[in-house]
């Protein structure tokens, strides 16, 4: 399918309000109450990009996003919106969709490394502290220096036993390793394991590239990330679609002004990614917000309210789309009217006042124009998606996933020697040394190594066979590394 910059079509009040999907990389917004249509707005807007050749990721947390795949249009309620807004019906369609599941059951599995989330993000996930954040800081560290690979949740585990062990000959350069701590990281990593967090992380990890599948007809693929689940642990839920992405981010060039982006990346729930958020990490997302639209990618936010959001991040989200807000208290009052005034005015009406009127399926839209400025906003209903509106039967979600081209790649789980069998060999190595009955040839220490290389050279030899992503220094991305820059 060709580039475009045809505007694209998706609400109608007293005229047809459209998308520039040469600005749609400018990021946006999807806000309103809960049962206002969101997902409906979200359903549409997936539907479109993915018509004109954009892929799209969202995450799926209610369950109802799977329909997406078969043709709809029969519904009572898709009827009735067309023939309100004088549509003459709605062409029944199906939409290109790649299920992926971080537990592997309804969707292919999803899978990244423990190098590679990195420390920052490892540490929110666990919920640790300052202190305990450092610590796990620390284990990173000593793991890039002595070479070795932190690819699952085994691989952190013996590292934190290890340098438990071994704190006192650590302690000279990497300072303090208190028990205490170590202990803590622990239980959190076992809490982690029994969640699940077992089967993210691994290997074969995500290759984000594989987003960007297009089909036969040049249609944008749609992938859903299978979060009802999920959703049961909402922080992990959060850093892993910052993690995704800041994988985004990392792996995709500078893209210039195009004609339509490359990826439109929705994140509903987004109020989740900076609760309880510390400083340096919501400077981070405000920075990845900031620049990823130079790589052809567009971020919306889904959220019940704009003002869930921080500032420097509401600020950047130049296409919007507001459902009703409630306004019950004094304090919905106060934040109806805030919400409002993000949006340009429009002398025909009230922007507070129509907020709170809004019925379901009807929105406050304030699109880009072609020079990047906020059009007044319109109050318009949204148009009624193709796909089909119930949720895909367990066979059907089967079949999308067995003619899945990835299937092969992300099924097979491979467990490569790292950081627990490197360790496990240093320790029988050492237990052997120790035995007078059986000598054992002790393996050379590397010049130059330093403190940090205690764990030994089975290590260093494994750290020198690696691929391309992952070698002696570990590679992480902005959100991912111990400096804040990718290696």
């Amino acid at each position: 399918m060709p580039d475009t910059a045809e505007p694209v079509p998706f609400a109608k009040g007293v005229q047809t309000v459209s998308m520039l999907p040469g600005m749609a990389n400018r990021h946006g917004l999807i806000a309103g109450a809960t049962g206002t249509g969101k997902t409906t707005t979200l359903r549409v807007l997936a539907e479109n990009f993915s018509s004109i050749g954009v892929p799209v990721f969202m995450a799926d947390i209610k369950g109802d996003l799977s329909g997406l795949v078969m043709p709809g249009g029969d519904n009572a309620k898709v009827v009735e919106r067309a023939a309100e807004l004088g549509l003459k019906g709605v062409l029944p369609a199906g939409f290109p969709v790649t299920f992926w599941d971080v537990y592997g059951e309804s969707g292919l599995p999803v899978r990244t490394t423990i190098s590679e989330m990195g420390p920052l993000l490892l540490a929110r996930i666990l919920d640790l502290n300052d202190i305990q954040s450092d610590v796990l800081t620390v284990l990173f560290k000593i793991a890039d220096d002595s070479g070795l690979l932190l690819l699952d949740l085994k691989d952190i585990r013996s590292l934190a036993q290890y340098c438990s062990d071994h704190a006192k000959d650590l302690r000279s350069q990497y300072g303090n390793i208190s028990p205490s701590s170590i202990g803590s990281i622990q239980r959190s990593l076992l809490n982690l394991e029994q969640q699940g967090g077992n089967r993210f992380f691994g290997e074969p990890a995500l290759n984000v590239a594989d987003f960007l599948k297009t089909d036969a007809s040049g249609r944008g693929m749609i992938n859903i990330l299978t979060a009802d689940r999920l959703m049961q642990s909402p922080k992990i839920y959060a850093t892993l679609l910052l993690w995704l992405l800041s994988e985004l981010f990392e792996s995709f060039p500078e893209a210039g002004d195009l004609p339509k982006p490359k990826l439109v990346f929705f994140f509903d729930e987004a109020h989740l990614l900076f609760q309880d958020a510390p400083k340096v990490l919501e400077e981070r997302i405000v920075q990845v917000v900031r620049l990823i639209r130079s790589k052809g990618i567009g971020v919306y936010f889904v959220t019940q309210n704009p003002l869930d959001l921080p500032d420097p991040v509401l600020g950047q989200l130049g296409n919007r789309v507001h459902h009703a807000l409630r306004a019950f208290t004094p304090k919905d009052q106060k934040n109806v009217k805030g919400a409002a005034g993000t949006l340009r005015p429009n002398p025909a009406f009230d922007t507070a006042a129509a907020m709170t009127e809004l019925r379901i399926g009807e929105a406050l839209v304030s699109m880009l124009d072609s020079n990047g400025s906020p059009m007044p906003v319109e109050r318009a209903l949204i148009y009624p998606p193709h796909s089909r509106m119930t949720p895909l039967t367990p066979d059907e979600r089967g079949q999308v996933i067995r003619n899945s081209p990835f299937l092969a790649t992300y099924m097979k789980v491979i467990d490569r020697d790292s950081a627990y069998e490197q360790l496990k060999k240093k320790a029988e190595m050492t237990a052997a040394a120790k035995a007078p009955d059986v000598p054992v040839k002790k393996p050379r220490k590397p010049a130059g190594t330093g403190a940090g290389d205690v764990i030994g050279s089975a290590a260093k030899s494994a750290a020198t066979a690696m691929g391309s992503r992952i070698g002696r220094e570990i590679i992480r991305g902005l959100l991912g590394s111990l400096t804040g820059s990718r290696k």
